[in-house]
């Protein structure tokens, strides 16, 4: 992985494939490169380490024209960030492969590769395929029926893009796990991993589905199932807009995005809630369920995720099960995919992933659809996505376009959308219908009152310079502010490169205590609910011990600023919103250190936006 762009045309492609791999640079990556079929009919590779900037300098210093070419950016997976282990992988000047996915079999057939005399100049797993498709090549048949051949050894996901010198009016791409899109135009083609890399050249995709390979000419496109079959996969016109992904005024995209929350969750809110009540709005995939009949049966919801999504679960079981009395258990995908588990057939299980397309949480799905539920439903801010094609429901985050690597938008939109969720349940089973009431009522307070924590995002960045020669940080919330806690831990150690982690405040007795003291930042969440009490006699604790806090508290908390306490004070919000609101100051607090730091705030070390690998 990760990002995969190609393009066949009439016109020289190199700036297409070039542009189209700045626009995926916010997934992360290590190395890049592109391979043209010249005009000589010759392939032309250039390979850089680090940004695409570096292969921008190549192609200008050695300048070729070419009207099909693949090109890519590599987040390391097998092989360290090196030039030799870019992309594209080429085999005898003859066939040309980027790849998107791991190959579990790579080492057998490395050594089957070898023994027939092939060389290998690389330590990924992407070179396997294309010595594969060349060794089908000397056997005279054609790309696509080469690259058939090869796919069927492979073991793992992929996402396919490739030429060759043999057919030089044709693009081969498959889909087998990683994501893939075809891009349609007038008298030229592409290919993507993400669409956003070809918004600048059209708004018509096809999504393939796994399994399928496709050849790409400059006016045709034929598709083939895993069986061999023809088929026609619907064309869909995308709104999105490549504007959408700019800076404009913001100096990174995590503070641009940190501060779309407001419009972003008044987007995810139109047109689903009425005065008291949720409007249906539960999409359907490819099944007969009823949606409401189906949410009336539920007897317990499964949530699967990973990372920040992950901690959007585990606020939302702490709401489900208080509002609706139905038990809620939340796992990493990484580690559910693995485990056994008993089928149950009164079970919601419910997805959550920002693109749609992390591995885990996809293997997951497809774990419980083979052993049993009542239902399956993702939350997902891509509506064509794989997880969304393949669950039975879908209700979305309407965030827009997510552009840095630590998600901000994307998780307060999954909040937001995990309350719809609780709300309909409700509906749905005619109980507790005023908790439903309360819930409306409070999320239209919402884009206002995100509006309001922004306005403290000065002060926010006044304290965070003192975290500047900080190594590491302690992180405490209790209830549903506990999740909170574990998300700031989390944004501070993936930008700031700060180690970081979080605690229920409760525990610090049980452990944590032996590390606070005066080098130690203990970062506290503190809305005024039930639990505000316990939380002041937890800080006092770290007090006595000498360890400074940095702590964000309700105005009427009756906390004052004093020796060793940093106090930022919030304003008064309702406890059903809270969660979400006293996300925001811990995004600001990470990320201000992060630019003090003077680290990559969009794209930081070792991470891609985008897991579509295991």
């Amino acid at each position: 992985m990760c990002g995969i762009v190609g393009a066949i045309a009439q016109r020289p492609v190199t700036e297409i494939l070039l542009a189209g791999l700045h626009k995926l640079e916010y997934r992360g990556y290590d190395s890049a490169g592109l391979a043209l079929l010249d005009d000589d009919g010759q392939l032309y590779r250039a390979r850089a380490l680090g940004k695409v900037a570096e292969l921008e300098k190549k192609t200008i210093a050695n300048p070729h024209k070419g009207t099909i070419g693949i090109s890519h950016t590599r987040w390391a997976t097998h092989g360290e960030p090196a030039e030799r282990n870019a992309h594209p992988h080429m085999s005898n000047k003859r066939v040309a492969v980027v790849h998107n996915g791991i190959i579990e079999n790579y080492e057998e057939l490395r050594t089957q590769l070898i023994s027939q005399g092939y060389s290998f100049e690389s330590e990924t797993d992407t070179e396997v395929i294309v010595h594969l498709i060349e060794s089908y090549l000397d056997a005279d048949v054609s790309l696509l029926e080469a690259t058939k051949k090869s796919i069927k050894e492979l073991s793992g996901a992929f996402a396919l893009g490739v030429i060759s010198v043999q057919n030089p009016d044709e693009l081969i791409t498959a889909r087998q796990g990683s994501p893939l899109v075809i891009g349609l135009g007038l008298g030229e083609n592409f290919i993507a991993s993400d669409i956003q890399a070809l918004l600048p050249v059209t708004s018509r995709f096809i999504y393939l589905e796994n399994g399928d390979i496709a050849t790409i000419k400059r006016n045709s496109i034929s598709i083939e199932d895993e069986s061999g079959t023809a088929v026609e996969r619907e064309v869909k016109q995308s709104q999105a807009n490549s504007m959408d992904s700019d800076l404009g005024e913001y100096r990174h995209y995590m503070l641009k995005e940190i501060y779309e929350q407001p419009e972003s969750v008044q987007s995810t809110l139109e047109g689903r809630v009425e005065t008291a009540s949720f409007k249906e709005c539960i999409m359907k995939g490819d099944t007969d369920k009823d949606v409401m009949a189906t949410l009336k049966q539920v007897k317990e919801v499964q949530i699967i995720a990973c990372g920040t999504s992950y901690h959007a679960g585990l606020i939302a079981r702490y709401w489900m099960e208080s509002m609706t009395n139905i038990p809620c258990h939340v796992e990493a995908a990484s580690e559910y995919r693995y485990r056994r588990q008993p089928p149950r057939d009164d079970v919601l299980f419910v997805t959550l992933s920002q693109s749609g397309e992390t591995a885990d949480t996809l293997a997951a799905l497809e774990k419980i659809k083979r052993t049993g539920c009542l239902a399956t439903l993702s939350i997902c801010n891509v509506d064509e996505s794989s997880l969304v094609r393949e669950s039975d429901f879908s209700l979305l985050t309407i965030a827009g376009p997510e552009i840095g690597v630590a998600s901000t938008k994307a998780f307060t939109t999954q909040l937001v959308t995990l309350q719809i969720l609780i709300g309909l349940l409700l509906q749905a089973k005619g109980e507790n219908l005023e908790t439903v009431a309360m819930l409306v009522k409070n999320l239209k307070k919402l884009p206002i009152l995100l509006e309001q924590a922004l306005e403290h995002d000065e002060a926010i960045e006044s304290m965070a310079e003192q975290f500047i020669e900080k190594h590491n940080a302690l992180f405490l919330g209790r209830g549903d502010q506990y999740p909170v806690a574990m998300e700031g831990a989390l944004k501070l150690k993936e930008i700031s490169y700060i180690h970081a982690e979080a605690y229920p405040a409760g525990e610090l007795k049980h452990g944590p205590l032996a590390l606070v003291d005066s080098e130690m930042p203990i970062v506290a969440v503190a809305p005024n609910t039930n639990l505000l009490e316990k939380l002041k006699s937890n800080l006092e604790e770290v007090r006595s011990r000498g360890g400074v806090l940095y702590l964000f508290a309700d105005k009427n908390s009756k906390i004052a600023p004093q020796d060793n306490i940093h106090l930022i004070e919030m304003e008064e919000v309702p406890e059903s919103i809270a969660a979400i609101i006293y996300t925001i100051p811990l995004q600001l607090l990470s990320y201000h250190v992060a630019v003090f730091k003077g680290t990559d705030v969009d794209k930081p070390r070792n991470l891609a936006k985008s897991v579509t690998v295991e």
